[in-house]
C-alpha cells in the first residue's frame, strides 16, 4: 500500500420543484419534479504516516460557485480544524444542467436562479460536507492505479468555426477538434477491496435540453449510476460503499448532442459560423443527440462514457505512487499583468459579458431577456435591471476589443458585484498525477494548452512524467476559457469568456507558477493571494414562498386521483396519479426523503419489497402545482427489460404544509400507495 484512502457519496440534491435549474439560463426552466438523484462524491488520499491529505469532490451540479466553496470550507474548518483547507480541497461541478440553481453570491446568477435560494445552497453545501465525512471516517490503507483511454462517439465541438481560428500549425498536432481521451484513477484497499474510481473526461452534460423540468444528473451522472449499481451488487441506488465519479474537464466547446445543429422548424442543418436558421434565425437551431428523445439521448452517451471507464477500469495497472503537495493562490483575475514574451506584456480586464452571450448555443438557446416585464414595480429587481442598460467605461471596452459589450459585470457593483473577481487557481499533485482546478469551462484548445505548458514546467524542474488532468467547474465560477485566437471569433464561449482576450495566458503564467513551486518545493513561499469576500445576503428570491397546501373535495393527501392499469409488460409505462403537496416540503424538512418506491409482492413471507426508489434511472416523479394550494403527484415507472415478473405497487411519500391556529406551520408526512398490478 501506498496511501491512505478513504470515498464517500451523500444526496446534495436539494428542492425539485419552483427552483431554476442551472445551465442553460432559461428562468422559465423551473424544477417540477426528479429523474436522478444528485450526489456529492468525495475522495481523500493522505500519505501513510498521515503528515498529508488532499481531498477531490465531484457535485452533480452545474458548477462549484464561489458561496459555495467558503462555506464548505467554514464547516470543514469547524469540524476538522487546518485538516482541509483552500489548498488541499478541490470542489468540482460535472456541471449537469439540470440541477436546482440559487446557490450564487454574485448578482449576475440571480436574474436565471430567481436570486440567492438558502434552500437550495444549505443541500449542496450538506451534502458536500457529508461527502467528505463519509470518506474521512472511513479511511483504508489502499493502492491507486491511472489508465486513460479513447472515448468515440460521445462529443462533437459546438464551435468549430471558433476552433478554426487556431493556428494550423497547432490544429495539425490534434486529430480531433475534441479532447476525446478520459482518464481514470482507480483506488483499492489493501486487501484487494474495490473502493472507487474518478474519471475525468471532457463533454458538457447536456443530452437533456432546456425544455426539461426533471431534476436530474445528465449523461455524467448516469454513467456514475451505471457503474455504480455494477458494484454495489443487489443493493438500490444510493445504496452501498462503492463510489464512481465522472468528473467535468475541458469541455467549453463540447457537445454531446452528436447528430449535430438542426433547424427544429424545417429539419435542415444550421451548421454554420452564426449556427443560424432561414427561417426563425438562432432560436430554431438546436443540437441533436444521437437517441429517439433527450431521456435516451442521455442513456446513449452515458453507457459510451460508463463503457469505456469499465474497460479502462478493469485494465488498469500502472501504479501512481509519490509524494502528495498541493498549491493554491486567491488571485484578482480582472487586474493580472501577462508576460507574453521578454518584450510584450499585456493585462487582463475588469469582467465583462459580450453580445453573443445572450444568444446561448446550440445546446440551449439563450433566453436573456430579463429587460421584459416579470418583476416590474418591484424597487429592487428595477435597480437590477437599469444597471444591466448601464453603459461601460472606454477602458472596459477598449481592454476586451473586438468583444462588444453586453454586460459590464465588473462595473455593476449593487446590491452586491456582479461578477468575481477574485478566483481560485489550484494544483493538487498525488505521486505522478497532476489535477489542475480551473474556475470554469475551458475550451478544447485552451485546455490543451494549459496541459502543455503544466507539463512542461513540472519537466524543466525535476518532475518529469507527469501525467497532467484538468478539472473543470471548480471553486469559483468565471464562465468560458477560450483561446487568443478563438477570441476573436466572438462567439458565445468567447463572449463568455469574461477577463477579455488574455484570460487564457493569464492563467497559464499562474498555473505554471503553481507547477514551478510543487516542483520545486517552494510551495510555502507563495503569496495567498487577496481573499474573496463573503456577502451579507439574505433569502433574496422571486421563488414563491411556500403556502399550506390543500386538497379537492372527499380527497386527502396521498389519495390515488388516476390509478395503474392491471396489467403491464416489460417496456411499458405504469403511471399512476396522487393527491400531492409541494415536494419543496420534503427537502426543506428531511435531509434524505425519498419521495417513491416500487415494491414486488413476495407471496412466501405476504410482503413487499422495494425493488426501485426515487434515484433509479426507470422512475420518473413529477409534481403539477394546481389552483389555492392544491397539486398532483404523477409517477411513472419505465419497466425495463428482464424485470421479473410478478405482482407490483408503486408509492408515494411527501409531506404538506399546514397552517395552525397559533400562525405556526407544520409539516405532516404522508404517503399514497397504488392499487397492485401484474407485470406478465
Amino acid at each position: 500500500e501506498n496511501y491512505l484512502l478513504g470515498v464517500g457519496r451523500a444526496d446534495c440534491t436539494g428542492p425539485v420543484a419552483e427552483i431554476p435549474l442551472m445551465g442553460y439560463a432559461n428562468p422559465d426552466q423551473v424544477g417540477g419534479g426528479l429523474l436522478m438523484r444528485l450526489y456529492s462524491r468525495a475522495f481523500i488520499v493522505a500519505d501513510l504516516d498521515d503528515c498529508k491529505r488532499v481531498v477531490f469532490v465531484s457535485a452533480d451540479i452545474g458548477m462549484v460557485s464561489q458561496r459555495l466553496r467558503l462555506e464548505v470550507l467554514k464547516k470543514l474548518k469547524s469540524k476538522y480544524g487546518d485538516l482541509y483547507q483552500q489548498d488541499n480541497v478541490i470542489l468540482s461541478g460535472t456541471h449537469t444542467h439540470s440541477g436546482p440553481g440559487g446557490y450564487f453570491q454574485y448578482t449576475l446568477f440571480w436574474i436565471t436562479s430567481k436570486g440567492l435560494i438558502r434552500p437550495s445552497l444549505n443541500a449542496i453545501v450538506n451534502g458536500i460536507v457529508k461527502s467528505i465525512d463519509i470518506a474521512h471516517q472511513n479511511m483504508k490503507r489502499g493502492r491507486l492505479f491511472i489508465n486513460r483511454g479513447t472515448v468515440e462517439n460521445s462529443q462533437i465541438n459546438r464551435s468549430p468555426f471558433s476552433y478554426l481560428e487556431n493556428p494550423a500549425s497547432e490544429r495539425s498536432r490534434y486529430s480531433s477538434n475534441t479532447d476525446k481521451e478520459m482518464v481514470m484513477l482507480k483506488m483499492v484497499d489493501g486487501n484487494g477491496q474495490e473502493l472507487g474510481l474518478i474519471s475525468w473526461f471532457a463533454v458538457h452534460p447536456v443530452s437533456m435540453n432546456n425544455t426539461n423540468h426533471l431534476v436530474n444528473s445528465d449523461n455524467m451522472g448516469y454513467a456514475s449510476y451505471l457503474f455504480e449499481q455494477e458494484k454495489n451488487k443487489g443493493m438500490l441506488p444510493r445504496e452501498g460503499s462503492f463510489v464512481a465519479a465522472f468528473a467535468s474537464s475541458n469541455l467549453g466547446d463540447v457537445s454531446p448532442n452528436t447528430k449535430g445543429p438542426f433547424c427544429v422548424n424545417t429539419g435542415e442543418s444550421c451548421d454554420n459560423p452564426q449556427s443560424t436558421c432561414p427561417v426563425g434565425g438562432a432560436t430554431m437551431c438546436m443540437a441533436m443527440g444521437p437517441g429517439n428523445d433527450m431521456f435516451d439521448s442521455t442513456r446513449i452517451i452515458g453507457q459510451n462514457i460508463y463503457m469505456k471507464a469499465r474497460e479502462l477500469y478493469e485494465k488498469a495497472s500502472q501504479e501512481v505512487t509519490g509524494p502528495l503537495r498541493s498549491a493554491h493562490q486567491w488571485v484578482n483575475m480582472s487586474d493580472v499583468s501577462v508576460e507574453l514574451n521578454a518584450t510584450h506584456t499585456v493585462k487582463t480586464c475588469k469582467p465583462a459579458l459580450g453580445h453573443s452571450f445572450a444568444a446561448g448555443t446550440i445546446d440551449g438557446v439563450g433566453a436573456f431577456n430579463f429587460t421584459q416585464g416579470s418583476v416590474e414595480g418591484d424597487p429592487f429587481w428595477d435597480e437590477i435591471r437599469d444597471q444591466l442598460l448601464g453603459e461601460p467605461s472606454n477602458e472596459t471596452k477598449t481592454c476586451h476589443k473586438p468583444k462588444p459589450i453586453l454586460f459590464s459585470t465588473g462595473e455593476m457593483t449593487r446590491p452586491h458585484p456582479w461578477h468575481p473577481d477574485i478566483v481560485d487557481v489550484q494544483i493538487i499533485a498525488i505521486g505522478s498525477l497532476a489535477i489542475v482546478a480551473v474556475p470554469g469551462e475551458f475550451t478544447t484548445m485552451s485546455g490543451r494548452r494549459l496541459r502543455e505548458a503544466v507539463k512542461r514546467e513540472f519537466d524543466s524542474h525535476g518532475m518529469p512524467r507527469m501525467d497532467v488532468v484538468i478539472a473543470g467547474l471548480c471553486n469559483v465560477y468565471t464562465h468560458y476559457i477560450t483561446t487568443y485566437e478563438e477570441y476573436q471569433a466572438q462567439r458565445y464561449e468567447a463572449a463568455s469568456t469574461i477577463y477579455g482576450p488574455h484570460t487564457l495566458s493569464a492563467y497559464i503564467q499562474l498555473y505554471r507558477g503553481l507547477a514551478r513551486a510543487i516542483a520545486t518545493n517552494t510551495v510555502q513561499d507563495l503569496s495567498r493571494g487577496p481573499e474573496p469576500p463573503v456577502f451579507n445576503i439574505g433569502n433574496v428570491t422571486l421563488v414563491p414562498p411556500l403556502t399550506a397546501d390543500r386538497v379537492p373535495a372527499n380527497k386527502t393527501f396521498g389519495d390515488v386521483l388516476q390509478e395503474v392499469r392491471q396489467q403491464y409488460r416489460a417496456t411499458e409505462v405504469a403511471e399512476v396519479t396522487f393527491v400531492g403537496a409541494n415536494p419543496r416540503n420534503s427537502a426543506e424538512n428531511a435531509f434524505e426523503h425519498n419521495f417513491l418506491t416500487v415494491e414486488r409482492h413476495t407471496s412466501t413471507s405476504d410482503s413487499w419489497q422495494v425493488v426501485q426508489n426515487d434515484a433509479s434511472w426507470d422512475t420518473r416523479f413529477y409534481w403539477t402545482k394546481g389552483f389555492l394550494g392544491r397539486s398532483n403527484v404523477t409517477i411513472e415507472w419505465h419497466i425495463p427489460h428482464g424485470t421479473e415478473p410478478g405482482v407490483y405497487r408503486i408509492r408515494y411519500f411527501g409531506h404538506y404544509k399546514k397552517k395552525q391556529s397559533n400562525n405556526h406551520a407544520v409539516y405532516i408526512a404522508f404517503e399514497g400507495t397504488s392499487s397492485a398490478f401484474e407485470i406478465t
